[in-house]
């Protein structure tokens, strides 16, 4: 068999699987936006029509998102939107998100050098996007509704942890970061209407940089299990 026809064979697999791909990234995005709610319904044939593809791609994308527990299938009702996570889960949560995230400073602390430019450009971005959340939403004529401007600042948070565990070059805790970080998303949908800690972030996010900056070895450990410590604390009241 020729390579040409080896690639044709093998083309629609890669298609099919780009597609629902690509569905479950949009799906993910409604969980995200606020736009479906816990306990929401995520009827497949609706899914299907509004994102122009057939059912196939969606009931494969809500199996996959099952096993992130997004969503829940229920007995002759089809998949809803999972409930809002408990004190304890959060506790769950944030102890797993911990031991990834140390490990992940004490394996990047070797490729400081790399990182460091990295980082600094990820919390450049992330004090953009939290200025921009004070102007939209600190004015008594804040006109923000339909909640891009938290999904930046969030996305933005997110990156700038990621940068460090992607430095970790270890693929297998990346996969593990990514899982954990749809939760977090989720979990953040609760904060559109009340009160945000981008100061606290934003403080801690700087000392971070700061302690990889420093070139103490111990540093950034110290200022990411503070930056946890602070950000489970927060969490927890917001549950």
């Amino acid at each position: 068999m020729s390579p040409k026809s080896t690639h044709a064979k093998e083309s629609p697999l890669v298609a099919r699987r780009a597609l629902r791909d690509g569905v479950y990234d949009a799906i993910l995005e409604k969980l995200l936006d606020g736009s479906t709610p816990p306990g929401a319904s995520l009827g497949i044939d609706s899914l299907a029509r509004e994102l122009g593809v057939s059912p196939t791609p969606v009931r494969e994308a809500l199996v996959q998102m099952e096993h992130t527990g997004l969503v829940n299938r229920v007995a002759l009702k089809g998949y809803r939107v999972a409930p809002p996570l408990t004190p304890r889960q959060v506790t769950e949560l944030f102890d797993a998100r911990t031991m990834l995230e140390l490990a992940a400073v004490e394996r990047a602390i070797d490729r400081a050098d790399d990182l460091i430019p990295e980082l600094q450009a990820a919390h450049a971005r992330h004090v953009l996007a939290a200025h921009r959340v004070r102007k939209l939403r600190g004015s008594p004529d804040a006109t923000a509704t339909d909640h891009s401007d938290l999904r930046e600042y969030f996305a933005a948070d997110w990156e700038f942890h990621l940068a460090i565990i992607q430095a970790t070059d270890n693929r297998f805790m990346v996969q593990m970061a990514e899982s954990l970080s749809a939760h977090v998303h989720r979990m953040r949908q609760t904060v559109d209407h009340g009160t945000f800690d981008i100061d606290q972030a934003i403080a801690e996010h700087t000392a971070i940089l700061a302690a990889f900056e420093s070139g103490d070895r111990e540093a950034p450990a110290r200022a990411m299990r503070t930056h946890l410590e602070s950000v489970t604390r927060r969490s927890l009241d917001d549950a």
